[in-house]
């Protein structure tokens, strides 16, 4: 290593290039930085004359990395964890730490889980900010590259399903919170109600009502479409919706059945006129998860986060149900 050059560097240019090559905009990424564009061409100059690389080219999309950069974006969470790691004492106070952490969480997860978490934190680290997102189809790279510290999702326990929990991306590690089954939800009045009482509540007649379905991650299936398929059924999905929210609604204003975990279903009848019914076939449980980088296993203001997040979630449930 050579002291004297590394000495000429000025480590906030790598911050910089870091939200570059996560916006691949100057726009965008002085906007996040909070300064203005000039600054950040400015900056982006002398990224340039010290990594003697061009780094980006201006298209009519945006900034396209180079190769090298590429390279670099690899290799910047890790090297900006370390380096913020050096600025952190060797012990975390909870009292008296004013530090940031963020999630992001299924919508589920928020009405099933935050409100148990959320307290504690804050009644025990008065002065910490928490940060939180939803979970979208990119919210495992913000993992990655650091942009978010903790996320809270659904995985399938399903062999075919793109979510498993064993499928996770390099560098990510999980904790099992909890397992949950999938149910039914129907409006109150819904004629099927009737087919309870003369025992018609089959697969068939699941089969052949219309659904509505929540759209996870960007996906329009979810593990029970994966594993119908391997009994050679699908579902006759009507309605496609973003959020669980929207679809309790629209199942309790129509004859659509909504199929979903059991810890939302029994928050969603309690806001609308909805029965629930137990799912008319076996099928596995899914499992919610707490997940976070390896670079962080070590960072003790991480590690009392993911303990507390376990430890409230823990009284929720019995030893049985989790998995």
């Amino acid at each position: 290593m050579n002291i004297d050059n590394l000495a000429r560097i000025d480590l906030n240019l790598l911050v910089i290039l870091k939200v570059l090559l996560e916006e691949q905009s100057v726009t965008r990424a002085a906007s996040r930085l909070h300064i203005s564009q000039s600054a950040l061409s400015k900056s982006l100059n002398r990224l340039r004359e010290t990594l003697d690389d061009p780094l980006f080219q201006r298209t009519a999309h945006g900034l396209k990395p180079t190769a090298h950069a590429l390279i670099l974006g690899q290799k910047l969470p890790n090297i900006l964890q370390d380096l913020y790691q050096l600025t952190q004492p060797p012990t975390f106070n909870p009292a008296s730490s004013n530090r940031q952490f963020s999630f992001a969480m299924v919508e589920s997860a928020y009405e099933t889980l935050i409100p148990y978490f959320i307290g504690p934190m804050l009644t025990t680290a008065p002065n910490v900010k928490l940060d939180s997102y939803v979970w979208t189809e990119k919210s495992m790279q913000d993992l990655q590259q650091g942009q978010i510290d903790f996320g809270i999702s659904g995985r399938d326990l399903h062999p075919l399903s793109d979510f498993q929990v064993d499928r996770l991306p390099e560098g990510i590690a999980y904790q099992t919170l909890f397992t949950d089954q999938q149910v039914c939800l129907v409006r109150e009045d819904h004629p099927l109600m009737a087919a309870l009482t003369s025992e018609q509540w089959k697969l068939p007649l699941y089969l052949d009502m219309a659904h509505v379905q929540v759209r996870c991650e960007g996906s329009d299936w979810w593990a029970l479409d994966y594993f119908l398929a391997d009994l050679g059924h699908r579902r006759r999905i009507s309605t496609t919706v973003p959020d669980f929210y929207g679809a309790a609604s629209v199942c309790a204003h129509s004859d659509l059945i909504f199929t979903l975990p059991s810890s939302f279903a029994r928050h969603a009848c309690q806001l609308y006129p909805l029965k629930l019914l137990p799912l008319p076939f076996e099928f596995m449980p899914m499992a919610y998860v707490l997940l976070w980088h390896q670079r962080n296993d070590e960072d003790q203001g991480h590690k009392w986060i993911r303990e507390t997040i376990c430890q409230s979630v823990a009284k929720l449930f019995t030893p049985a149900e989790m998995l």
